[in-house]
């Protein structure tokens, strides 16, 4: 009986010492702190952009329209091509109209051989008047004859002037130097003056316009912050364009005008900025993007974007490293991308030390290390590197306890004995 005793107290005394042997092993295992890689904000100023949609118009539109009535006998340029201001583009018969000016030459000088008449006639009336040659009523006859020849002779003037100018439209000019289209009348073709028959069209493309659309809303925010100084304005207001594809466009344009009617349908106001085009990149009607400076924000505060997450109610959240070196969580407000950051609007201050790197790892109220953040240029482990690596380090910390659980086997073996 003694012998049984002995036994079951040499069995409970090596259950005793795995778990003391656990016990002694919980402080090793205990997790170290998570390391973090953080930014410290600062302050700066920054140039804040509006990108908005916008479309090339030419910076003069000239149209081409016939102004007398005949037959098209002529093209005279290319289509496509430069022409300059003056240059022949059209010929139109101008038979009937060196006709008109001949008819009109010979009214003028009949005019004028009647004009000399009326005052050789005038002058000797007057003389006579003065010797009572002749009535009163005879010499006043005379100066209204004199005057009626005077009238013809400036009439029959005015229509040899006008049959010129009618001569002269025969041959169709450029009123502005610019670009010509396609031609809208062929050699044959009857153009009118009365309806002012479309030819061509010329625009100039040295420089050219894009019209610009912001909406009400935003204007009247970036005038709040002009006027209460959260916002500082140069003098002239720079624009950029990005083009269709993609690229930026060489030449950099400057603000003219905001249009002081804002649009019914769209609730947007038109914006038009001047651009050189030296190289006739930008055609009219080309849909761009304009970047509109809008001026410097002063003091503001840049996060990186890869620092902000969104919570389940759609709240811009960061973490950042508080006193102890706990994290603390922020619910912030942005106000626009600015590159590869947020501009926040509230919920941080200068001096906060913002988690970057290892936001997988922790939690609000846990203590971690603090290291400076890899910059941007440097791209961050992708996803799934990053959850692979987390797992594998956590698998380690319950090793200890299995390697315990292989202590319990020697009593069972004893239980045996």
């Amino acid at each position: 009986m003694r012998s049984i005793l002995l036994l079951l107290l040499f069995v409970l005394g090596a259950c005793d010492k795995p778990a003391a042997a656990a016990g002694q092993g919980a402080p090793a295992a205990a997790a170290k702190p998570v390391e973090v890689g953080v930014v410290t904000l600062a302050p700066e100023d920054v140039t804040l952009t509006r990108e908005l949609p916008g479309r090339v118009m030419a910076r003069r539109v000239a149209e081409v329209r016939a102004r007398v009535n005949g037959i098209v006998e002529k093209r005279l340029f290319t289509e496509g091509s430069d022409v300059k201001e003056g240059e022949p583009l059209y010929r139109i018969e101008s038979g009937p109209y060196q006709a008109s000016l001949a008819a009109a030459q010979a009214s003028l000088a009949r005019a004028e051989a009647s004009l000399s008449i009326a005052k050789t006639t005038a002058g000797r009336t007057e003389q006579l008047l003065q010797s009572n040659t002749v009535s009163r009523q005879e010499a006043d006859n005379a100066e209204a004859t004199l005057q009626t020849a005077l009238a013809d002779a400036a009439a029959g003037r005015a229509a040899v002037r006008t049959a010129k100018i009618n001569k002269a439209y025969t041959v169709v000019g450029a009123p502005v130097s610019g670009r010509i289209g396609r031609s809208m009348v062929t050699e044959g073709a009857y153009v009118q003056q009365s309806t002012a028959t479309l030819m061509a069209t010329i625009q100039q493309l040295d420089s050219v316009y894009v019209d610009i659309a912001q909406s009400a809303a935003e204007l009247l925010r970036l005038r709040r912050d002009i006027e209460s100084h959260k916002l500082e304005q140069a003098g002239e207001v720079r624009v950029s364009l990005l083009l269709e594809d993609g690229t930026v466009y060489g030449e950099a344009g400057k603000l003219q005008f905001a249009d002081v009617t804002v649009d019914a349908d769209t609730g947007s106001v038109s914006l038009r900025a001047l651009f050189p085009n030296p190289g006739g990149v930008l055609l009219p009607g080309m849909f761009v993007r304009a970047r509109i400076e809008e001026g410097v924000r002063p003091q503001a505060l840049l996060v990186p974007q890869r620092a902000l997450t969104r919570d389940n109610r759609g709240q811009a959240i960061v973490m950042v490293v508080g006193e102890g070196n706990k994290v603390e969580r922020r619910v912030v407000a942005t106000d626009r991308s600015v590159g590869n950051a947020w501009l926040i609007r509230e919920g941080l201050a200068a001096g906060d030390r913002v988690i970057v790197d290892g936001l997988q790892k922790i939690r609000p109220g846990a203590e971690v290390t603090v290291v400076a953040a890899k910059p941007d240029e440097v791209k961050p482990a992708t996803p799934g590197k990053v959850d692979a690596a987390v797992p594998a380090a956590d698998a380690k910390a319950p090793a200890a306890p299995a390697a315990d659980a292989k202590a319990p086997a020697a009593p069972a073996a004893d239980a045996k004995k």
